[in-house]
């Protein structure tokens, strides 16, 4: 199957950068109950340019911002709900920080990608699946509607295991509103998960498939009306939790040389969360840690061997003037006609 111009344009991007961030931050959980005080959310130092920075220098394409975790706090100050910014004592109840980032990212040239979650734990109306339905296609409409072109557009599925959402007409608030963003793994999908939260995929990457993994709760797949073209993305966090908490164990330098190798290395896209710290600013040694490994990544690939392609049966032979030693071997196929190789093979003549 054939990938629209859009695909091929996230698969070419390939990295980008998650932000976990909202009321959990305050409060030191990974998933809210939707009780916490508005007035709790105080970044007394907000800086979504050092995160923009920091996704820039690490190679970054595009950042995906949690817009509205499963606790239905909302980082922006959205009509449908008073559980979002504007009851907060942050900026006086007139802070937005989808604008900022938003406004951060077009000045850098970055995609935007935001976070809605379907599950809401904090909204009344959630029982009643109508009433909620229309309540987050307001919210979705607002998302899609009020800061500029959406790189990508993510749909998570916990906590929604056998719930039913108007899933028609989510996506067709995205078609009239966001046509080229990337859909995340529900709905009418562009994009899918690989399946885990640690990063990794498995060889071969598949583009094609004919259902996606809902969530980490469930063995329960997401059928499809047939095969598509769904290259599919590997999130993971930078430490041990999504959310920033203090205590949360940084990975080592090794353990995201092979989260790249296996996620990037193998045709999937890579999705790495930074949690911002309750003060609204990266960890200075999360971002130390990421520097250090795309950095390595750099070095590693900065100086190719020359070489004479040739087509041959089957294949291509790559002929050297002279004998030379090296340690990585890139492939890469052109996709514009779908993927069509199912396995390599590397053999040396010399």
């Amino acid at each position: 199957m054939r990938p629209t111009p859009q695909q091929l344009a996230w698969q070419e991007a390939g990295f980008g950068l998650f932000f976990h961030f909202g009321i959990n931050t305050f409060h030191g959980v990974e998933w809210g109950d939707g009780t916490a005080d508005p007035a709790t959310f105080a970044p007394d130092d907000l800086d979504v340019g050092q995160w923009v920075d920091t996704a820039k220098q690490a190679g970054a394409r595009y950042v995906v911002l949690t817009a509205k975790h499963h606790d239905g706090f909302c980082l922006w100050p959205t009509a449908t709900t008073a559980y979002s910014v504007k009851s907060a004592t942050w900026r006086d109840g007139r802070g937005d920080v989808v604008a900022e980032l938003a406004e951060a990212c077009r000045a850098a040239g970055l995609g935007l990608g935001l976070y809605l979650s379907p599950w809401d734990r904090n909204a009344a109306c959630y029982d009643d699946p109508r009433a909620y339905d229309d309540f987050y296609l307001a919210q979705l409409t607002e998302l899609c509607t009020g800061y500029g072109p959406l790189f990508e557009i993510w749909f998570d599925g916990a906590g929604s295991e056998g719930r039913s959402y108007d899933w028609a007409r989510i996506m067709t608030v995205v078609g009239d509103h966001q046509p080229d963003a990337m859909v995340f793994n529900l709905g009418e999908p562009t994009i899918r998960w690989i399946g885990n939260e640690d990063g990794l995929a498995t060889e071969p990457v598949r583009y094609t498939v004919s259902a996606t993994d809902v969530s980490m709760f469930t063995t329960a797949v997401s059928p499809l009306d047939g095969p598509r073209y769904l290259p599919p993305e590997c999130d993971v966090p930078i430490r041990a939790d999504w959310f920033w908490q203090p205590s949360s164990v940084l990975k080592t330098r090794e353990q995201l040389l092979e989260i790249f190798y296996r996620s990037m290395g193998l045709g999937a896209g890579l999705l790495l969360n930074l949690a911002p710290m309750p003060s609204g600013r990266l960890d200075p040694a999360d971002v130390d840690r990421l520097l250090e490994v795309t950095g390595e990544l750099r070095r590693r690939f900065a100086r190719p061997v020359p070489a004479t392609l040739s087509a041959i049966p089957g294949g291509v032979r790559a002929t050297f003037p002279t004998p030379v030693r090296f340690d990585h071997l890139e492939l890469r196929e052109d996709l514009q006609a779908g993927q069509q190789i199912d396995g390599y093979a590397v053999v040396a003549d010399g």
